[in-house]
């Protein structure tokens, strides 16, 4: 009987004896349904913890009721349990759950009858007649591994097991499919098991002669077979030998057992001849060995993991080898870890293991051979550091770091043996640091090799040896994949420095010796201005650093100031990591300043400081830490100013962190309430209660929070954060389980908490309002938003919706899934998922189904059908009109629904669908590939004529036009002038691309899903026909259409169809995807008629997606099959004379190789091929074919940036350079080096020749092969010596004609040169330069001089020495200053020169710099002679150096108006390139010299001289990051003037963007310099036209660039403006039009824009506090509105014009205008909608913002007033407009049931704006008319009011969530008015 047949049964007899009290048939029913549960889920997790459940069940059923049970009941009970066990085999951990309870059963109940049954099983397992299946295999696996009775069968079975066994092996191997698959690793793996769980049994019939050995020696020879290579499979191989060393482990007697392993060993050699294996009394023969390398692995591995260590130190019998470990194995291991092979990770698996078992055995070692193991001229020691320090810089995954695990055991190793014979110099240990040391910082192994040495050497050593340590793991902290390296090196250390310190000092003196070496470093780490450097320290160094030396936080945080920049993030991290991990509380330690502190952090603009300060307050390593009322108090003021935060990183750790201290309440509230039942009378009862109450209550604010910005009009990002926070606060606090999460899980007894949540009448999470609400979430325009919401509805919601709800949603499902447009069509599509899974049956057929099918579930098959049909509705309609079709019917909504029904509501696609459904499935997706296909073409003949050759763009658009054209009536329009694609052009292009690509998901996905689940099912609903037709439907899509979505789209279906096809069992499903990759490989050798650019179409990627489903464990063979097709393909000649017009089929191979290498999947395993593409590649850029050449130089590009792995230089540190030295590229890529030294040394050849100056020779390679060089890592010796033969080929590139090839040889020889070469070549290339006398060749020289460059750029160092040879070069480099001078015609060499002499600077002598300097000075100014190439350089390089001299430099810039016009443009342009100017002096005469010049330059033609003028004015008058420009020390006349004109060029918009930016912001310094002049002087006209430029350019629609430039023009103009007009009467007007300018900018888009806003605000609110802090940190957005609306009510709230700047932010309240727009927008059914021009607006959240300061604005006008006119003349005007749209509100009247028209307005971004700005203002109005007696004749107050919460309470309930600011008022009818003090507190947090 199945197990559900064993449930239904036991169930049934249960419930009949269930009125018999006290037998526990309840809890066995509760048991029985525990086990069905577990049975029934799909996820591992699920089943487990139902199990676990089932076991607490069965322990509460006592013996006596276990007992009392009937025979019947106990055998039905045995053999459920035992079902559930076979249903559970592949699950090790639930097998062991339910042998447990069968345990219980068998020493309660029976052991005789659980063992009976389990017996039975076992033998029909052992007693069929036929081969042993998967899951007899699987089964018997389990009973031996799992199940305590059944090992104890297989003790008795075992012979017959054996035999069993022997006959299955022999018969897996005849099959390929089978040797290959699943099967044939299960049966090795149970021989595994026999043999060394049941050893006992296994030795006699290895070791003794006797009758039974036929069998194990049969399995000895298939094992053998298997492991020498009939088996592809590699994971088989490797267990079958480890199975094989495990038999020979058997032994009793050492003598056999050694024997048998040194003859096991023999078989791993090559030879020609077969070999004979001896293990005890068997005997096999094993065939020649193969050319892989997986026997040697699988031999050595087995060998060093089972055997005994006696049999590893067993000497071989036959030669004078004396140790299997090290004479036998050993070269074994080396020569793997030498090879190229594919299999490098296990080999170096293996070396790690060799390295421990010969740990394991030293001391026996020791005494074997009396000698040491590992001397240091040892050839055993010399081989084991060439293997491990070759490789650890391999570019395959895993190598380095078995590389550094085996080089941590070797030093061990080396230690052990030296302490044994007394050796106390250990000179191998400082031969290492110092090699070690000489390695750049750049190489990632340097550190995890200084960590294992640092024990050994100690601290002190290696810190004085290392004097740069710091400095190097600043820069490995700035680079992201050498920070781990570098902070477990920092870790380390201090580790160490721990362990040498002293015992008897105490925390605090050790800190102190702590701080001593790390603290300035850890400091400079925190407070960087790089992030990467900032987080990693953070991240990785503070931990461990407390975790030492806990008391280092009062060391850091003694070396901190707030108030400078980066401090304050620092001081955040610090705290937060000191209390994450001493649990201590970190409020202490600062007393009061602490938490003023914490709140400037919260209120930073920068992301990083928030969140560092968020997660100190909500981390605790306690989770029962309950937060206090002020972090309660803090977070609640903290979360609703950052949800609109634009930073996903952000949103996520917030996320984070509020879930941690949701966790800290619930498990605070739960110790409480569990202390509350465990005492009755408890002294601290009332605090107890305060504490819920708190919690609870902080709980219901933050569940109700997310809900009031869901509404449609709110920004993504709040959606997004709202939601999130939303999930959290649902996982954190109701018992839902997550099966897919391993922690974070609700504790068992949150049920305690919620009931107590209740009763308080809170927690309320599930309400219709809210479900409405997310339902309407289910139509916002973003996949994230309606993803989230459909999760939080699935995973937390009801299970089921209501009728109405259901009913509705229907509806709309269907006109979205008809929508043209996609985003509407994937609502659609999810919205019927979510009916499917929450709702009823919906229609009548659903039980004459189930009755049909008992199977069945009838709801998911109903649904399915309904949409089949809608799909083949769909298609017909496409048939016979496809403009019609494409614009109502288009084919893709239906297709995705299909997908997220079939593929992920449903948990067994078995149950919903049949083979019948499938096959039409089928057709129709086929005949709608085709159809869609065949309209990209214009013509079928032709699509069918020209198979695989998809169409241009040009033929499918000119298809798609004669198609309108045709359905049109004929009538042709003329489109050739029109560069934009018509409205229905637009609507076929995206029904057919986008249904093509959700036909290959939905296809590709469908077949992955069937196919698995028919693995656990005796058949399959996909039969072989309908897969191949579906093979031929995917290489029509893809050889057939070139759209790329539609091809990206239709590989990952693809790439699942053929990764489901691989790994079946059968070879008739296996051979479909290596016969469409035959055939895709033919079409890559066919010649075209017709053009396929774009990299080959689809053609590559569908061969990449074949080759990504081969199983990685086999040996690939249709990879290797694949390269050497492509590759020789790739290498055939051109003929000469192909057609342009046409690709050739060589061509269409290199970009399929371009896709392997590219191949994410393939990324590794390709290498293996690299250096032949490599070769291919630079052949082919020889190709007379510029297409052949084009595609050579892309699939170079790709296999260099596979090649070289990572790179290790951050954008900080230069040029671009990877992590892998020379060396150890030509050792992974042999080939390479021999060829790419011959193509340098040709063309070096050809560039010596005498004639070759005369003639440019080109060499396509050449510059390819000098950027793969320069690449690589520099700084890293050479201890081979090979690569020296490529210095003299680059040294004489130096002589190129062409400049890019001189300038990638200097960087290549850098590369190439070791380090200790650098001086002497340095000192070569000077000796070579030519006196002003000699002929010389330019070139030559110009290249010389590029390569001495750069050589000492890596050999100087800050603190070298001056060494003999540094002297030469300097004095060299002087008796050559002529190549500086004029003497020297060529420009270029006279930069470089310049260049050189720059760096010799602190090493050359005054007299010589005093000359070179004055010449440089006559040369820039001499008159220019015509044009001069290089000119530009030259004086970039000039300026660079003369102006190192502060004297030089002020000649320079004094003399500017002098200068030539190149000249003077180069001074600007190095002004920009300039960082900073760190001498104030300078500054001042570069800003007066500039703005003496500024009219002249304003008058210039030239715009780029103009913007590059305006930009270094800019430069310099804003250097240093002051707060403010610094005011000239006079005023100059012609700044008025130069004012006026750049004004006037603002206001005619003339130049460009980029120059009216740099234009506006130059004016805004200028005005701020004259008006803090003198306020008097001050043109009232000049401001007018700056604050009207100001608002012209802060609109929306404005460029981006202007707008940032608004920006920096309020705070440089802005607030000194403001400052200087406090005493003004014009202040408030001024104020009112920069603020409101402000508060625009705020609400920008852009996030620069608004932070720029923000830092205006910050400026306006330190300089009006009057504080001496020099620094301002900058607050965020949120807070700097608020600000600046405190500010504006504060100076302005009387001013004239107040009222209308703060209405005009509120959005439109005209309700009925809306309802007419939303009746005229459901009939649209075009492609796109109008963007907003600002998505990042919220007018809702601003009309919550604005209430609170309208309502104050009126309490402050309560008086008679021009205020008070301006306000009653308001109300009087608005008050009927706004009464008759409450009117409208009332007359919604949304019914109790959902209706289509109530969720069409819910979903209405237009509806809730104008709503929320018309309850801002009827709410204003409201107060106005309780302040103002005269106008209460307009309105009663209380009436009004009443109304007022009447619209509140009907929305409401329905479905409209309001901001909170706007529901209090409208629902209290008054808002707690902000007092004035208030604000200027909240002001006081920035």
């Amino acid at each position: 009987m199945s197990f559900e047949n064993l449930t239904k049964t036991l169930q049934g007899l249960l419930i009949r004896e269930d009125l018999t009290p006290g037998n526990g048939s309840k809890i066995l029913q509760l048991f029985v349904n525990k086990l069905s549960e577990s049975s029934r889920s799909s996820v591992k997790r699920s089943k487990e913890r139902s199990l676990d459940e089932a076991v607490q069940l069965m322990r509460q059923i006592s013996e006596e009721q276990l007992h009392g049970l009937e025979e019947e009941h106990q055998l039905l009970l045995v053999r459920l349990l035992l079902s559930l066990q076979l249903e559970m085999v592949n699950i090790s951990t639930a097998c062991r759950k339910v042998d447990r309870m069968l345990q219980h059963l068998a020493e309660n109940v029976d052991q005789h009858l659980v063992y009976k049954e389990t017996l039975h099983i076992f033998d029909s397992i052992v007693k069929s007649d036929q081969v042993l299946s998967l899951e007899d295999l699987q089964r018997a696996c389990m009973f031996l591994e799992d199940s305590a009775v059944g090992r104890r069968i297989w003790l008795e079975s075992c012979v017959p097991m054996l035999q069993r066994l022997s006959e299955t092996l022999p018969a897996l191997l005849q099959e390929e499919s089978q040797r290959d698959g699943l099967i044939c690793y299960t049966a090795v793996k149970v021989c595994l098991q026999v043999f060394q769980l049941l050893w006992s049994e296994v030795a006699p019939l290895v070791w003794e002669e006797n009758g039974s050995k036929e069998a194990i020696q049969r399995i000895l020879q298939a094992l053998m077979d298997i492991l020498i290579g009939q088996c592809c499979n590699r994971d088989t191989r490797l267990l079958a030998g480890t199975a094989v060393a495990m038999l020979i482990n058997t032994a009793s007697q050492s003598g056999a057992a050694d024997a048998a392993a040194w003859s096991l060993l023999q078989a791993a050699h090559p030879t020609t001849q077969l070999f004979q294996l001896t293990v005890g009394v068997l005997q096999v023969q094993c065939n020649p060995a193969g050319k892989d390398g997986v026997k040697r692995l699988a031999l050595s591995r087995g060998l060093l993991t089972c055997c005994r260590s006696h049999i590893l130190l067993s000497p071989n019998p036959n030669s004078l080898q004396t140790c299997l470990l090290l004479d036998g194995l050993f070269p074994l291991v080396s020569n793997l870890c030498a090879e190229k092979q594919d299999c490098h990770y296990f080999a170096f698996e293996v070396l790690t293991l060799w390295l421990r078992r010969v740990k394991e055995c030293v001391d026996d070692i020791w005494k074997a051979t009396g000698a040491r193991l590992l001397p240091d001229d040892s050839r055993l020691l010399q081989k084991l550091t060439d293997i491990i320090w070759t490789n650890a810089e391999s570019p395959i995954d895993g190598v380095p770091e078995f590389a550094s695990s085996a080089f941590t055991l070797l030093l061990n190793l080396y230690a052990m043996d030296s302490e044994q014979f007394c050796d106390t110099k250990r000179n191998f240990y400082f031969i290492l640091l110092e090699r070690l040391l000489k390695l750049p910082w750049e190489a990632k192994a340097k550190y995890h090799r200084l960590c294992a040495l640092l024990p050994y050497v100690g601290t002190d050593l290696m810190l004085n040896q290392y004097s740069e340590v710091s400095s190097h793991l600043l820069k490995c902290l700035s680079t992201n994949h050498l920070s781990p390296c570098a902070a477990e090196f920092y870790k380390c250390l201090i580790q160490q420095q721990r362990r040498e310190s002293p015992a008897s000092l105490s925390e605090l003196e050790l800190a102190g010796r702590w701080a001593k070496s790390w603290q300035p470093f850890l400091v400079e780490a925190l407070t960087s201005d790089i992030t990467l450097l900032q987080n990693n320290s953070s991240t990785h160094l503070l931990p461990c650093t407390f975790q030492v030396f806990s008391s280092a936080v009062h060391h850091l945080l003694a070396s901190l100031n707030p108030n400078k920049p980066g401090h304050l993030h620092a001081w955040a991290c610090i705290l937060s990591s000191y209390r994450a991990i001493s649990g201590c509380s970190p409020w202490a330690l600062q007393e009061s300043s602490t938490f003023l502190t914490l709140e400037l952090a919260l209120g930073a603009a920068d992301d990083k400081i928030r969140l560092a300060a968020l997660n100190l307050l909500c981390c605790s390593p306690k989770t029962r830490d309950v937060p206090s009322t002020e972090e309660m108090k803090i977070l609640k003021e903290f979360i609703p100013e950052n949800l609109n935060c634009e930073s996903s990183p952000f949103r996520q750790h917030l996320q984070a962190a509020v879930r941690r201290f949701l966790v800290r309440i619930r498990d605070g509230c739960l110790a409480h309430i569990r202390g509350e039942k465990g005492k009755k009378k408890n002294p601290s009862h009332e605090c107890r209660e305060n504490i819920l109450e708190q919690g609870i209550g902080f709980v219901e604010w933050l569940g109700q929070l997310p809900y009031s910005f869901l509404s449609p009009g709110h920004s993504y990002q709040r959606k997004k954060t709202a939601l999130l926070l939303l999930s959290a606060v649902l996982e954190t606090c109701t018992d839902t389980w997550s099966p897919d999460k391993k922690k974070g899980q609700p504790p068992a007894n949150i049920g305690l908490l919620i009931a107590c949540a209740r009763q308080r009448g809170q927690w309320d999470f599930f309400c219709r309002a809210k479900q409405l609400l997310l339902l309407s979430c289910l139509e916002d325009s973003t996949n994230e938003i309606r993803e989230l919401s459909a999760t939080i509805l699935l995973k937390f919601f009801p299970p089921s919706f209501p009728a109405d709800i259901a009913e509705v949603l229907e509806v709309r499902s269907s006109q979205l899934l008809r929508s043209p447009r996609v985003q509407e069509a994937q609502m659609g599509a999810l919205m019927v998922k979510i009916l499917l899974q929450k709702s009823g049956h919906r229609c009548d057929d659903c039980s004459l189904g189930l009755s049909v099918n008992p199977g069945r579930n009838p709801k998911a098959f109903c649904v399915v059908r309904d949409l089949v049909k809608e799909l083949e509705e769909h298609y017909l309609m496409a048939k016979v009109d496809m403009m019609v079709s494409a614009r109502t019917r288009p084919i893709h909504g239906v297709l995705c629904a299909l997908q997220r029904c079939l593929l992920e509501a449903a948990d067994d696609i078995c149950s919903i669908i049949d083979r019948s459904l499938i096959t039409k499935l089928l057709d129709l997706l086929e005949n709608i590939s085709l159809l869609l296909l065949a309209v990209l073409h214009g013509d079928r003949e032709a699509f069918v004529a020209e198979k695989y050759a998809p169409p241009s763009f040009c033929d499918m658009g000119n298809a798609i036009s004669s198609l309108i054209s045709q359905q049109a009536g004929g009538d042709q329009m003329d489109e050739e002038d029109c560069i934009l694609l018509s409205e229905e052009h637009s609507l076929v292009l995206t029904c057919c691309w986008v249904s093509l690509k959700e036909t290959g998901i939905f296809l590709g996905s469908l077949v992955e899903k069937v196919l698995k689940e028919s693995k656990q099912r005796s058949e399959c609903l996909w039969a072989k026909d309908d897969l191949r037709r579906a093979s031929e439907l995917f290489k029509d899509i893809l050889l057939n259409c070139r759209h790329w979505g539609a091809v990206e789209g239709c590989c990952l279906g693809f790439t699942k169809f053929c990764t489901s096809l691989l790994s079946s069992n059968d070879p008739d499903l296996q051979d479909i995807p290596a016969q469409i990759l035959k055939e895709g490989l033919q079409v890559v050798q066919s010649p075209r008629s017709a053009s396929v650019t774009r990299r080959a179409a689809g053609l590559p990627i569908m061969i990449l997606c074949v080759l990504s489903a081969e199983e990685a464990s086999k040996a690939r063979p249709l990879l290797t099959l694949s390269m050497q097709t492509l590759l020789e393909q790739a290498r055939r000649p051109v003929d000469e004379n192909w057609d342009q017009t046409l690709d050739l089929p060589q061509v269409c191979a290199v970009h399929t190789l371009q896709a392997l290498v590219r191949g994410a999947v393939l990324g590794a395993i390709v290498l293996q091929f690299a250096p032949d593409v490599a070769i291919l590649s630079l052949t082919l850029l020889r190709s007379p074919c510029w297409a052949m050449r084009n595609a050579a130089l892309q699939l170079y590009s790709s296999l260099c940036s596979r090649m070289l792995g990572q790179r290790s230089s951050s954008v900080e540190t230069g040029p671009i350079q990877h992590s892998m030295s020379p060396a150890a590229f030509f050792f992974h890529y042999p080939p390479l080096q021999p060829f790419l030294l011959g193509e340098l040394r040709e063309a070096a050849e050809h560039v010596q020749r005498p004639t070759a100056g005369a003639k440019l020779h080109l060499q396509p390679s050449l510059y390819p092969i000098l950027t793969l060089l320069a690449q690589l890592q520099p700084g890293v010796q050479d201890s081979s010596q090979m690569l020296l033969d490529y210095l003299p080929p680059l040294l004489q590139l130096s002589a190129s004609p062409i400049y890019s090839v001189r300038r990638m040889a200097s960087i290549a020889l850098v590369a190439m040169t070791p380090p200790s070469g650098y001086m002497d070549l340095i000192v070569k290339l000077t000796s070579q330069l030519p006196g002003p006398q000699e002929s010389l060749c330019h070139n030559r020289l110009h290249g010389q001089l590029l390569q001495i460059k750069a050589l000492l750029e890596r050999a100087l160092c800050p603190d070298s020495a001056v060494s003999a040879d540094l002297c030469e070069v300097v004095s060299r480099m002087q008796a050559s200053m002529w190549l500086g001078t004029t003497a020297q015609r060529c420009l270029l060499v006279r930069a470089v020169y310049l260049s050189v002499a720059e760096s010799l600077r602190r090493h050359s002598c005054d007299s010589f710099l005093l000359q070179l300097s004055d010449r440089l000075m006559h040369d820039l100014y001499a008159p220019q002679q015509g044009l001069e190439i290089g000119l530009a350089s030259f004086h970039q390089e000039a300026l660079e150096f003369l102006c190192a001299d502060p004297t030089r430099a002020r000649q320079i810039w004094e003399n500017f108006s002098a200068a030539s016009p190149e000249l003077r443009l180069s001074m600007v342009t190095w002004l920009l390139d300039k960082q900073s100017l760190h001498q104030a002096d300078m500054k001042e005469l570069i800003q007066r010299v500039l703005q003496l010049n500024l009219k002249e330059a304003l008058l210039d033609d030239s715009v780029d001289y103009r913007t590059k003028y305006l930009a270094a004015l800019v430069a310099v008058m804003t250097d240093g990051g002051a707060a403010l420009p610094p005011p000239l020390s006079d005023t100059e006349p012609c700044l008025l003037e130069c004012l006026h004109l750049l004004l006037q060029d603002l206001e005619v918009q003339k130049g460009g963007p980029e120059f009216l930016s740099q234009a506006l912001y130059a004016a805004s310094l200028l005005f701020s310099q004259l008006s803090s002049n003198s306020t008097s002087s001050l043109k009232a006209s000049v401001l007018q036209r700056w604050c009207g430029i100001l608002e012209i350019q802060r609109a929306a629609e404005a460029p981006e660039v202007l707008r940032l430039v608004c920006g920096d023009a309020l705070c440089a103009a802005g607030v000194p403006l403001i400052n200087s007009l406090r005493e003004h009467s014009s202040l408030p007007v001024v104020m009112m039009r920069l603020i409101n300018t402000g508060l625009y900018l705020l609400q920008d888009q852009n996030q620069q824009v608004r932070q720029k806003a923000a830092r205006f605000a910050s400026l306006l609110h330190h300089s009006r506090r009057a504080e001496k802090q020099s620094s301002v940190c900058i607050m965020q957005v949120n807070r700097a509105l608020k600000l600046l609306l405190d500010l504006l009510l504060q100076e302005c709230w009387d001013s004239p014009g107040m009222l209308e700047l703060l209405l005009s932010h509120l959005p439109q309240a005209d309700i009925r205008s809306v309802l007419r727009g939303a009746s005229v927008r459901e009939g649209s059914s075009s492609l796109y909608e109008q963007d907003e021009v600002n998505v990042f607006a919220e007018p809702s959240i601003m009309s919550a913002h604005l209430l609170p300061y309208l309502l104050q604005m009126a309490e402050k006008s309560s008086q008679p007033s021009a205020l008070a006119e301006t306000l009653t003349n308001w109300a009087m005007e608005n008050a009927a407009q706004l009464m008759d749209n409450l009117s409208a509100c009332e007359q919604l009247q949304p019914a109790k049931t959902l209706t289509p028209s109530w969720l069409a307005l819910l979903v209405d971004p237009c509806f809730h704006s104008a709503l929320c700005g018309l309850l801002t203002r009827a709410a204003f109005l409201h107060h106005l008319v309780k302040t103002f007696a005269c106008i209460r004749h307009l309105w009663d107050p209380l009436k009004m009011q009443m109304r007022l919460q009447d619209v509140y309470s009907l929305l409401s309930q329905s479905g409209v969530h309001l901001p909170p600011a706007l529901t209090v008022v409208v629902n209290a009818g008054a808002l707690p008015l902000y007092k004035e003090q208030r604000g200027a507190d909240q002001c006081d947090l920035g």
